[in-house]
């Protein structure tokens, strides 16, 4: 795969199903490098497979799809070139959509009241006087801002006290062709300054739930309560006991109770996330104790559905499996929970209705395509993965399991470019750390490969996919066993000829920049480093980041001396590898002083670095930035590579030596800092 690919890459979200099993729609992704925005389309996927997948819409990003319960509608979010995404109604017997929505800072996606004519949904209502809401007002003109809690602001969004997500409703027109007619006005449920987000209809539609936080201790731990209120916005009710951390309620069809994902326990002062995973959890409708419907220290929720899914009696969920995403069948009654979809694949969504069940599912050739699931088994409804794949720039990995130096297994890849080599090679390090590497396409992985780069990846201990247990091991120990089992990994991996041992780079994001930072200090066997949004200096992380304010005290431990200890900062007076620092300016999760602080100190002391600044961009960047910042990313670490590591492209297929020619000639974003600020020392 070659950087420019990014632009064949399709990415399906959750579907949706027709109430009479026959249809599928799907919103499909795409990164456009030509107009450096993001664009989806709606497809329409017949289940039983009688007919290919077919465009339904063709705005310029359509999401989030939704039928009505009668099946008369198709709701969607959709957002021109520009602008910010407003529901929209589309006839699903064909003709026009409509939109219904005009929010200054867009509408959330919607959910169907039961009688097919109203939608609920939440939008961010701006204070007045901020964001555009008076003319000639630009946010430097505004009112200082007053700050009376830790949780402020948040990575992607920026302020959020002054930009509350509210619950609204909005009725369908009463005339739904006459495209004069006014649009009934939208009516505003929930108030306050507290998020109200993931609303769902009680059956009877005589009440919306929703998830909020308006406990007494809110802003000083995690909690997030499911709450009831009727459509006109009276009658508030606190269903859940600030305990845990909900999201994502759904009522069963008798009203009696909600399936909500969630983590039960938050520990003694409901601030510890780690190692307590979400699970699918019931809830009495009118208020009590939640009740996990799996074992948090076994499972872990994974797929990446807007909801808690119901169906037949039954929560479906992916629950994330050693590099997998299986789906699973739990029923309600207390049933064993029966796997629907496993084997090396990520189930990324789902859906269903009339007992057929819809996934999204990625495996390592495509980001996703649809799987249906009956009672006759399973059946491949789409090739989104397709033209990616007809480049024959996608590379295998293969499964290998390595022993840790006091014998703990540690499971991972190792994606090896054709040919015999020996290939330089590239030890990868993920974010998390409460995360894992997957079976699903990795575009980083397949970019590095094509140049000639094998890519060592594997989930150490901290990550999750492996219960709760491998997880917890390394509370108050970063540094410890997760740097011996990357390690250990690397080591077995270079067992095999194909692979140098004596060109061999190291790179990893947030976590996984701290866990890359650690290790160059510790050892000089690594030829280059690449260090992105890294956490390297828990102390400023505390103060500056939107999550440090619980989460250094609960990873590394609230004693002073212990942070201390397992800083990357503290020990990079040491380091002489050659680091390429890569961070996003807009940067809330890991903020921007700390990768500036850990290249001010390898310039300064004659370490070959350089500090490669991305404007605009969040945490997310590699998975989510723009188009460009993307592509301008990868041609820069293929440069940095180039440099240090020397990939031969005599090496590769025809087809996959401008990659590394490209590379080692510099580049075109190396020649012309477009993109991303470079300042090399």
């Amino acid at each position: 795969m070659r950087p420019t690919d990014l632009a064949l890459l399709r990415t399906p979200g959750t579907p949706t199903v027709s109430p009479d099993g026959r249809m599928a729609v799907v919103a499909v992704g795409w990164p456009d490098l030509a107009t450096d925005e993001y664009r989806s389309q709606l497809w329409a996927v017949p289940t039983d497979g009688s007919a290919p997948a077919r465009p339904l819409t063709s705005g310029h990003r359509d999401t989030d799809p939704v039928f009505s319960p009668d099946g008369r509608w198709l709701a969607y979010l959709g957002a021109e070139a520009g602008s910010r995404p407003q529901l929209h109604v589309l006839p699903s017997a064909g003709g026009a959509p409509r939109r219904l929505t005009d929010h200054l800072l867009g509408a959330g996606p919607p959910v169907w009241a039961p009688d097919s004519r109203r939608l609920a949904y939440a939008a961010r209502v701006p204070e007045h006087g901020r964001y555009g809401t008076v003319p000639g007002v630009h946010a430097g003109a505004e009112a200082p801002r007053l700050i009376t809690s830790p949780v402020f602001r948040l990575d992607g969004v920026g302020f959020v006290r002054d930009r509350p997500s509210q619950v609204f409703v909005v009725a369908l027109p009463a005339d739904f062709v006459d495209d004069a007619a006014p649009r009934p006005r939208p009516v505003q449920v929930t108030s306050g300054d507290a998020d109200c987000t993931d609303v769902t209809w009680r059956p009877d539609a005589g009440e919306l739930a929703f998830v909020s936080v308006r406990h007494e201790r809110a802003g000083r731990d995690l909690v997030r309560d499911v709450h009831a209120v009727r459509p006109d916005g009276t009658g508030l009710r606190h269903l859940t006991d600030s305990r845990a951390d909900c999201a994502q309620p759904v009522y069963t069809p008798d009203g009696t109770s909600l399936l909500v994902t969630a983590v039960p326990d938050l520990g003694p002062d409901r601030a510890d996330p780690v190692a307590r995973p979400a699970v699918p959890c019931r809830l009495p409708a009118v208020g009590g104790p939640l009740e996990p419907l799996l074992d948090p220290e076994v499972h872990r929720r994974g797929d990446s559905t807007a909801a808690t899914v119901l169906a037949d009696g039954a929560v479906l969920v992916g629950v994330e499996r050693r590099g997998t995403v299986e789906l699973l069948r739990v029923p309600l009654d207390g049933g064993a929970p029966e796997t629907l979809v496993d084997g090396p694949f990520v189930v990324r969504g789902v859906a269903a209705a009339a007992g057929v069940v819809v996934a999204t599912v990625a495996h390592d050739r495509s980001a996703g395509e649809l799987l249906a699931i009956t009672g006759a088994g399973r059946r491949l409804l789409t090739g989104f993965g397709r033209d990616l794949g007809a480049t024959g720039r996608l590379h295998r990995a293969q499964e290998r399991t390595a022993s840790a130096p006091d014998g703990h297994p540690v499971h991972g890849w190792v994606t090896t470019p054709p040919g015999p080599g020996p290939h330089p090679v590239l030890l990868t390090v993920h974010d998390g750390p409460f995360r894992q590497y997957d079976r699903g396409l990795c575009d980083e992985t397949q970019v590095h490969v094509s140049a000639g780069y094998a890519v060592v990846r594997c989930n150490p201990r901290g990550s999750s996919g492996y219960g709760a247990e491998h997880e917890r091991v390394i509370r108050g120990a970063w540094g410890g066993p997760d740097a011996d089992d990357v390690l250990a990994f690397l080591d077995a991996a270079l067992i095999d000829p194909a692979l140098d041992p004596d060109r061999v780079g190291v790179l990893g994001g947030g976590y996984g920049g701290y866990l890359t930072t650690l290790l160059v200090a510790r050892t000089d066997r690594f030829a280059a480093a690449a260090v992105e949004g890294a956490l390297t200096d828990p102390a400023s992380f505390v103060g500056t980041s939107d999550v440090g304010w619980h989460l250094a005290d609960q990873y590394l431990g609230a004693d002073p001396e212990r942070p201390a200890a397992q800083s990357a900062l503290e020990h990079a007076d040491v380091i002489s590898t050659p680091t390429l620092v890569v961070h996003a300016e807009e940067d809330r999760r890991v903020p921007l002083e700390q990768g500036q602080r850990l290249y001010v100190e390898l310039a300064r002391r004659g370490v070959p670095a350089e500090l490669l600044l991305f404007p605009g961009e969040g945490h997310d960047l590699p998975r989510t930035g723009r188009p460009r910042h993307r592509l301008a990313r990868f041609e820069h670490l293929l440069r940095w590579w180039a440099r240090w590591l020397s990939p031969t492209a005599e090496a590769l297929p025809a087809d996959e030596r401008g990659t590394v020619e490209e590379a080692a000639g510099g580049g075109r974003l190396a020649r012309d800092h477009v993109h991303g600020h470079g300042v090399t020392g």
